[in-house]
């Protein structure tokens, strides 16, 4: 009897044994593959650095040099030996800054041209208030209800509406729609054939 207790320890010693060598190496490659997280966050963090840097010299190239370039030449357009195109067009931005945009909005009515503001009047009825929200629908505000307005241009609206009255040669108070009119240069690259 007491040679099948010792093998019964002995079995379940070795078998503790093997789970905490199978936990330890559990944990191991656990440990390695959070430092290989961490290894390639860092890659990711400086390679995501390193793109803004070449986005920042390119731009500098693209919206800068190249049109002072040409421009200087008086030139629009110049065709490369290998047949690629560089060309510079306008580039039009803009974005109302939130302090202005009641002012903003004001200017375009004044101007008629209120239309591309989206005009978003919302009222929000609580659990239970379903006959007041069809009662609204059918008189809208007569139940005493204050409705929420919210007015906003789309970004891509505004810059066409930019680009559009520039180009017609209108008039426009850049600084109050926090807009720019800049030159980009573009490379169109000769097809292969």
């Amino acid at each position: 009897m007491s040679d099948i207790l010792d093998k019964m320890v002995q079995d379940s010693s070795t078998k503790s044994d093997q789970l905490d060598k199978l936990d330890d190496y559990k944990l191991d490659k656990i440990s390695r593959l959070a430092n290989e997280a961490s290894s390639l966050q860092e890659d990711v963090e400086r390679l995501e650095d390193e793109l803004k840097n070449f986005k920042k010299a390119y731009y500098r190239v693209t919206d800068e040099l190249l049109p002072e370039a040409l421009e200087e030449l008086n030139l629009q357009k110049f065709t490369l030996n290998d047949g690629s195109e560089i060309s510079v067009k306008p580039v039009y931005a803009a974005s109302i800054p939130k302090d202005r945009r009641a002012e903003a909005y004001d200017w375009l009515r004044e101007h008629g041209d209120g239309d591309i503001i989206k005009n978003n009047v919302t009222v929000t009825f609580g659990k239970g208030e379903d006959q007041d929200a069809q009662a609204f629908l059918l008189m809208c505000g007569d139940q005493g209800l204050t409705p929420q307005q919210i007015e906003k241009i789309e970004a891509m609206t505004l810059k066409a509406w930019l680009r559009e009255k520039v180009e017609a040669g209108l008039p426009i108070p850049l600084e109050l729609f926090g807009a720019f009119i800049s030159q980009r240069a573009t490379i169109k690259r000769k097809r292969s054939k």
